[in-house]
């Protein structure tokens, strides 16, 4: 079974017609000859009624689903289902939708509850860190003197000092690689790990993240202290000269005694703070908590009471006052799952419900690598000395059983279609690996679509989505051909439609109607009239021609205005007064001028005449759809739809 192969309208079709031979979901219709039944039905009737004002009855709606279904069958017909574009945007949707059943909920629940409880303490942490990304040192190298630096921690020696020296992290480096306090969910799993299972006073293992070595070490612990809602005036110091920073001091003091005194901390803070972000709101802050402020920011804001104005003080941006205005410990775990779930979705505590589920399914499915065909095979690539051009042809055309599934079996060729695109690389005992790697993917992958397939008959909520969702890509794929798009681009049907209905469309005064050249110069304009003297062009391609000749010093407008809907138009075409010039258009000149009493064309009401005529091409396909796809109710059952 190659992945993504299986005919999804023969899938979606199966699952019907398994459905119907339930007696606990009969069919209710047939339309075309297909059957529709009554879950479906029922489905569609209520999310309808859930997004009605006023709901409709079942007789109402079944006035509408009727041409709905027979809309899909007419897509079906077509092979809509069949092509590239549908199935590509229909699988991402459909493996979008899949996704909560394939994790294992209860272990997902653990690990959620856990990060949760992280966030009620706070832990002060130091590091020691090397970057894989610094190019001074292999990646043994970095290794080797991370280790080396475990050992002389080992024998007593100062982390501080250790930190100062070797740390890359140059920030916290210079504070003795002190980080500070830090919050559960921000950092990768195993610095969190370390960081919150270490003891007081000792450090860590060596660690890898996904940026670098670690060394970690805990100073100290203490209960989250939720977060605060403050709002600040800050006076900038960064950069300037001690007398600038000294005129700031006593700027910022002056403020202060205006606000001790009574004056509107806002209103200080709007005209005075230069932090336009938060000036523009009186000098408010959203709420932060731990690890979102320098630290002597955050230790201010923390140590203040709700109400409470801080005095002037220092940080490495500038001179701050700060207000405190509430304070709240950490929100409900309800309100906080979602972002603790983005949070770790990126690595391995993210992953493991996933993979976990995935564990279960295989074994449901006795999905099995064939140890002894691999075998074979791993001994071949090591025996040639390494994949060559004549082996991997060989490889791509064979139909030696690598895995299985039940009792399905999937070939080597198709593990190299789908896994090996790219060839092998490295050493043959490298390719060997990337072999047994490729078949242990495809086989995953096999078995989640398998999943995906078997949801369509276990999950009731899943496969009306699922239907829904197809059904409602083909609908709208098929009435753009047919009335949306053909009313837009089928220019000679449009004014056949508006010629046909003159009278329909009348106005109640007169309009002017032309093209008008705007050009940068009055002499800009008399070269154009002088170009369209010599060379005659037609109204469509006046804007291009005109633009490829003079270049961006010219635009071409269609204008169609009554009198008093524009100073141009009022003064090109009913003798109104000559409006100043806007902008860098300072000439124009109308082409082909002229004021008409009534529509001359389907382009002159074009959006009136687009909607008539899309109302127009839907009843008449609608009624092609009747014929063809006639639909057969069961009234016995409908009368039990609920």
């Amino acid at each position: 079974m190659k992945k993504g192969l299986l005919s999804l309208a023969l899938l979606l079709g199966a699952s019907a017609l398994m459905q119907a031979k339930g007696k606990e979901d009969p069919v209710l219709m047939t339309v075309g000859g297909k059957p529709v039944t009554l879950s479906e039905f029922e489905y569609l009737y209520h999310k309808n009624n859930a997004q009605q004002s006023t709901p409709q009855a079942i007789e109402e709606y079944l006035k509408l689903f009727i041409p709905y279904r027979q809309k899909v069958a007419a897509a079906e017909e077509l092979g809509l289902d069949r092509t590239e574009t549908f199935r590509n945007e229909f699988d991402t949707y459909r493996r979008d939708l899949s996704a909560p059943y394939l994790v294992d909920q209860a272990v997902e629940d653990s690990i959620l509850a856990a990060q949760y409880d992280r966030m009620k303490e706070e832990v002060d942490v130091s590091h020691i860190m090397l970057f894989f990304q610094s190019p001074d040192m292999t990646m043994e190298r970095k290794r080797e003197l991370m280790d080396s630096l475990h050992t002389c921690l080992d024998r007593g020696e100062n982390f501080d000092s250790l930190a100062v020296r070797y740390s890359a992290d140059r920030q916290s480096a210079t504070r003795g690689g002190r980080m500070g306090y830090i919050l559960a969910n921000r950092y990768p799993a195993a610095f969190e790990e370390a960081a919150y299972t270490v003891p007081v006073g000792e450090y860590s293992d060596v660690i890898a993240s996904p940026v670098g070595f670690h060394i970690v070490k805990v100073n100290a612990r203490r209960p989250a202290r939720g977060q605060v809602l403050a709002e600040h005036i800050l006076r900038l110091t960064r950069g300037k000269t001690p007398q600038e920073v000294e005129a700031q001091k006593a700027y910022i003091d002056s403020l202060y005694t205006m606000v001790s005194n009574g004056a509107s901390f806002e209103a200080v803070a709007a005209e005075n703070s230069e932090d336009p972000g938060s000036a523009a709101q009186g000098g408010k802050l959203p709420w932060f908590g731990v690890g979102q402020m320098v630290p002597e920011f955050e230790d201010m804001a923390f140590s203040l009471k709700d109400g409470e104005i801080s005095k002037p003080f220092a940080t490495a941006y500038g001179y701050h006052i700060i207000k405190r205005l509430e304070s709240k410990g950490i929100d409900s775990f309800e309100n906080v799952k979602a972002n603790i779930k983005n949070a770790i979705s990126r690595d391995e505590r993210g992953q493991l419900p996933a993979k976990r589920r995935l564990q279960q399914l295989r074994k449901q499915y006795g999905a099995k690598a064939d140890a002894k065909a691999l075998a074979k095979l791993k001994q071949q690539i090591l025996a040639n000395g390494g994949v060559d051009s004549a082996m991997m042809v060989s490889m791509v055309n064979s139909d030696v059983t690598v895995a299985r599934i039940g009792k399905e079996k999937l070939p080597l060729s198709e593990v190299m279609s789908e896994e090996l695109t790219n060839g092998f690389a490295g050493t043959p005992e490298l390719q060997a690996a990337q072999l047994e790697q490729a078949v242990e993917r495809h086989l995953d992958a096999v078995t989640i679509e398998t999943k995906r397939d078997a949801l369509m008959a276990e999950e009731p909520d899943y496969r009306n989505l699922v239907n829904e969702y197809r059904d409602g890509m083909l609908m709208f794929e098929i009435q753009d051909r047919n009335v949306w798009s053909k009313a837009k681009d089928d220019k000679a049907g449009l004014e056949k439609f508006f010629n046909e209905r003159r009278d329909n469309y009348k106005w109640d005064a007169p309009r002017f109607k032309s093209r008008i050249i705007f050009t940068t110069s009055d002499s800009l304009l008399t070269q154009i009239n002088d170009y369209l003297k010599a060379n005659p062009v037609s109204a469509d391609s006046l804007a291009t021609t005109l633009k490829k000749q003079f270049g961006r010093d010219v635009k071409v407008e269609r204008v169609l205005a009554a009198k008093g809907e524009n100073p141009i138009t009022d003064y090109l075409g009913f003798g109104g007064e000559k409006p100043a010039p806007q902008g860098r258009w300072i000439a124009y000149e109308a082409w082909e001028p002229k004021v008409i009493e009534q529509p001359e064309e389907a382009l002159d009401v074009r959006g009136v005449v687009i909607s008539d005529y899309q109302d127009y091409l839907l009843n008449q396909w609608l009624e092609e759809l009747a014929r063809k796809y006639p639909a057969e109710v069961d009234r016995k059952v409908l009368s039990k739809a609920k």
